[in-house]
């Protein structure tokens, strides 16, 4: 008759663990409950009102916003200049993603390497991401300048003519593309070194032994091991890159000959407070932010299913 009755004491003292203690609910609460309130407040609010006037005519300076339906979709879905919009932010999107992602794995791989002053590159390197981006576009002007700039000035002396980065729409998306990768390298390439540094030496020592060649050491080992930084650096680049708006402002200002660089998030600033149509700016935010979501699902669902 003992043993019955320990077992049952037992079995509901493991009940009691189980259940969360008080101390640590209210804790949770005190520390979840601000931050879910800012986060509905700033973040999820603005959000819904963006969704609902989108569906409206209505003006910055106007005290009233006329219900308009799905008006301003079908007039950004027919007019002429969407395409060449969403081409420049897929373009300028994809290119910016891949050339970050392998530059700073590139650079990456080169600084974990034992070399002398590597720490002060380090810093050289990541110092532009911490830099605001309308400084880095002002600075980059001295260099695509036709006139002066550094790169008309290297060509000359090849004998060469340098393009006009400032006239041409594709030389002028070429421009904006570099200067935002040169200045979002740093981040792509701490990320990467950090990774780097936390990876599973013995597999490179075991491949070494085995004698594997060094490219199929980075392809076989070393990648796989990369897989989650790299998902992770794909999905926040990705999402920076959708939004860049101030290199594109300084340097081009959505031009040249009209929408040369014009992406979505610089066609929100330009409807909404050059165009004073705020129901239109709200809706090419809003379907930013769908595309940005559908985006971001596909990315986590790709990656669950690498991992199963």
């Amino acid at each position: 008759m003992v043993f019955p009755t320990i077992s049952v004491n037992r079995s509901a003292k493991n009940k009691r663990s189980d259940r969360p203690d008080k101390h640590e609910l209210a804790l949770a609460t005190v520390l979840l409950v601000p931050n879910l309130v800012f986060l509905g407040i700033f973040t999820y609010r603005p959000l819904v009102d963006n969704i609902r006037l989108s569906f409206t005519d209505w003006n910055v300076s106007a005290p009233v916003a006329n219900w308009v339906g799905l008006q301003n979709y079908q007039e950004w879905l027919t007019h002429p200049e969407t395409w060449t919009v969403v081409y420049n932010t897929v373009l300028f999107t994809v290119a910016t993603v891949i050339g970050s992602l392998v530059l700073g794995l590139v650079l990456a791989l080169l600084l974990d390497q034992k070399l002398a002053g590597r720490n002060f590159v380090r810093s050289v390197v990541f110092a532009p991401f911490v830099i605001s981006g309308a400084a880095i576009g002002v600075a980059f002007q001295f260099v695509f300048a036709p006139d002066f700039g550094l790169i008309t000035d290297v060509m000359k002396r090849f004998g060469q003519t340098a393009p006009d980065f400032y006239q041409n729409p594709q030389w002028a998306l070429l421009m904006v593309t570099l200067t935002y990768i040169w200045k979002n390298l740093g981040y792509t390439f701490v990320i990467y070194l950090a990774a780097l540094q936390g990876r599973r030496k013995d597999l490179d020592e075991a491949a070494e032994i085995d004698g594997t060649s060094p490219w199929r050491r980075l392809i076989r080992v070393l990648l796989p091991q990369l897989r989650p930084t790299t998902f992770f650096l794909s999905i926040t680049v990705l999402l920076n890159s959708m939004q860049v708006f101030d290199i594109i402002n300084v340097m081009t200002r959505g031009g040249p000959q009209g929408t040369g660089t014009t992406t979505m998030v610089f066609q929100v600033y330009q409807e909404t407070f050059v165009n004073n149509r705020a129901g239109y700016g709200a809706t090419v935010a809003t379907l930013l932010f769908l595309v940005l979501l559908a985006i971001t699902v596909i990315q986590v669902r790709v990656m669950q299913r690498g991992e199963k």
